[in-house]
């Protein structure tokens, strides 16, 4: 009999397995945690599936123990969306202002829990609606500012919380003004305070008749929505808001999990150029666009770190210079307790996802590190080198580059050696940067397939770093893949963005195919745009990819597994 009356509801489980799971902040006080019921409903009515985010013991917001760390992080792991929920005001003294009234209802238990796991929450990039304290949460949290007391009765209204007391003026090129097809909407009230100033990562999108904020939402192509009113209790005319927030969340979720399953490699980053500087890799370190934690948030797998070597001036001694970046490097991974490793071929990168270790791979940007010597190709595979980049920006004695002077007309005697014997010890020719002659020379030469690790289309640019539709057909026929980058200058003129990066990505396959394509962000030698603005923000381009209607298989393609084949077929 049991047994009958459950199957519905299993059978309802396997339908709805994929519905996104979302958070909601509780309040706290006295012996219990509550919540109004009604966010439930809108959430499970949107699509989600709510789950109740209780604060845990905490120490003070504005510093975390690792004990508290890992409980918060704990809890976002299980997230895909987030709402931080209406409730008691914050406490002044988090922002170093006094209390101006006597007026403030606090709660210092919920600003120890939120305000902490606000700040993680937008560091994974995980979907956030703020309603009323929520939205002032965020700006308490991320750098804006809160009113204390706007002394304005219309809004905290004294009518059911179901009706709608006022009207808001919605921004047109806001989230709100397409959720709602409409300039103008109303809705309910109860606050007595209210943010006056967004801070950087957000723009108001919303205002009531007397100026007052009531939405603000990410200027960061992020996917974060604040409002000051309580959408929760206007049931179907608030139902966009939460349909807004299980759609991201249910993407956001696919991401991730297509991110667990396939191998995710960025093929060229220049962050070791900033060691000298003294960052560290392990922590997170505002100076640099790649460490381990915006890795680990990103889901990024391996990465390819370079020792760039710039053409003028040239280091003194180029191959020690190329092998203390690579001393770095393996000090770094010795130093990170397991959490980073070295990886010499496709086979060392699969084994490390599997342990759950990022991978740094190496590369050399610039053929100046040989020093005139074929040995010391053999000397730099032993070391790891994957790929060497033939010159930077001006000819070397390997070939033309991009900017030539047109030293050699292509590749030099030297090149046509270098390039041989790298396809013999398994080093991949790296043509980013070399001049279209040195380009097509080196690839009737070699006898296995040449990359482009961090270039662009030029029938979308006109820069002479970016390839012309001629030779992406050509790199593509003889096997090799074309690594699109986060450059600005690659991308467009003016203000770019990850809309342009997605531009230029799509190009490139309609040219070359799928089979062909890969993404090198040229992080920390001067890559990234806003949306892909460091190492943590790179499962956008997933979230874009699905949205667009990619297959699992093809994103796999261009997040590594082209990349992989090329590895593989050059004995890497």
């Amino acid at each position: 009999m049991l047994s009958t009356l459950l199957e519905p509801i299993y059978h309802g489980c396997r339908e709805t397995a994929d519905r996104p799971i979302i958070g909601i902040t509780t309040n706290a006080g006295g012996e219990d945690f509550s919540l109004r019921q009604r966010y439930c409903e809108q959430i499970s009515r949107a699509g989600g599936v709510p789950v109740l985010l209780p604060p845990p013991e905490l120490t003070a917001c504005d510093r975390l123990d690792s004990s508290t760390a890992e409980t918060l992080l704990s809890q976002l792991s299980l997230l895909d969306g987030i709402v931080f929920s209406g409730g008691a005001d914050h406490n002044p003294l988090w922002t170093g202002e006094e209390p101006w009234t006597d007026t403030l209802t606090l709660n210092e238990i919920r600003d120890r829990h939120e305000l902490p796991l606000c700040r993680l929450a937008y560091n994974r990039h995980i979907p956030i609606l703020g309603i009323c304290r929520g939205m002032q949460t965020l700006a308490v949290a991320l750098g804006g500012h809160v009113l204390q007391d706007i002394a304005r009765p219309e809004h905290s209204q004294q009518t059911p919380k179901t009706e709608t007391s006022h009207s808001v003026a919605l921004a047109a090129d806001s989230i709100l003004r397409r959720l709602y097809g409409a300039d103008n909407i109303l809705v309910n009230s109860f606050h007595h305070q209210a943010v006056d100033r967004c801070g950087e990562k957000f723009r108001v999108t919303a205002t009531a008749p007397d100026g007052t904020v009531e939405a603000m939402e990410s200027t960061e192509h992020r996917q974060i929505m604040g409002v000051q009113w309580h959408p929760e209790q206007l049931a179907d005319s608030g139902l966009p808001i939460f349909r807004w927030l299980t759609d991201e969340a249910r993407l956001f979720r696919k991401a991730k999990s297509l991110h667990r399953t396939m191998v995710t490699i960025d093929s060229h980053c220049d962050t070791p150029m900033l060691f000298p500087q003294g960052v560290d890799f392990l922590t997170r370190d505002p100076r640099i666009l790649y460490d381990l934690h915006k890795m680990d948030e990103g889901m990024i797998d391996a990465v390819q770190m370079v020792c760039y070597l710039p053409q003028n001036p040239t280091p003194e001694h180029p191959k020690a210079y190329a092998d203390d970046i690579f001393d770095k490097i393996e000090t770094i991974c010795r130093r990170s307790d397991g959490a980073v490793a070295l990886a010499k071929s496709p086979r060392d990168i699969i084994r490390n996802k599997h342990l759950g270790v990022r991978s740094i791979v190496l590369g050399i940007e610039n053929g100046i590190a040989l020093e005139h010597s074929l040995d010391n190709i053999s000397h730099f595979k032993k070391r790891g080198v994957t790929y060497i980049t033939l010159c930077h920006n001006g000819d070397n004695d390997i070939c033309d580059s991009a900017r030539t002077t047109e030293t050699h007309g292509g590749l030099s005697a030297f090149g046509k050696e270098v390039v041989r014997e790298m396809n013999r010890q398994g080093i991949i020719v790296d043509l980013s940067h070399a001049h279209e002659r040195s380009f097509y020379d080196a690839l009737d030469l070699s006898s296995l397939p040449i990359v482009c690790s961090h270039s662009n289309c030029r029938a979308l640019c006109d820069h002479p770093r970016n390839l012309t539709d001629t030779q992406m057909r050509a790199l593509a026929a003889k096997g090799g893949v074309m690594q699109l980058t986060l450059y600005h200058g690659f991308l467009g003129e003016g203000k770019v963005s990850i809309d342009d990066f997605l531009r230029h990505l799509l190009h490139a396959i309609d040219i070359m195919d799928i089979d062909h394509v890969g993404i090198g962000t040229d992080f920390d030698g001067d890559g990234g745009v806003p949306g892909l603005s460091d190492a943590s923000e790179l499962i956008h381009v997933t979230e874009r990819l699905i949205s667009l209607g990619f297959s699992d298989t093809d994103i796999a393609k261009i997040w590594g597994g082209n990349w992989m084949r090329v590895m593989e077929e050059n004995g890497v």
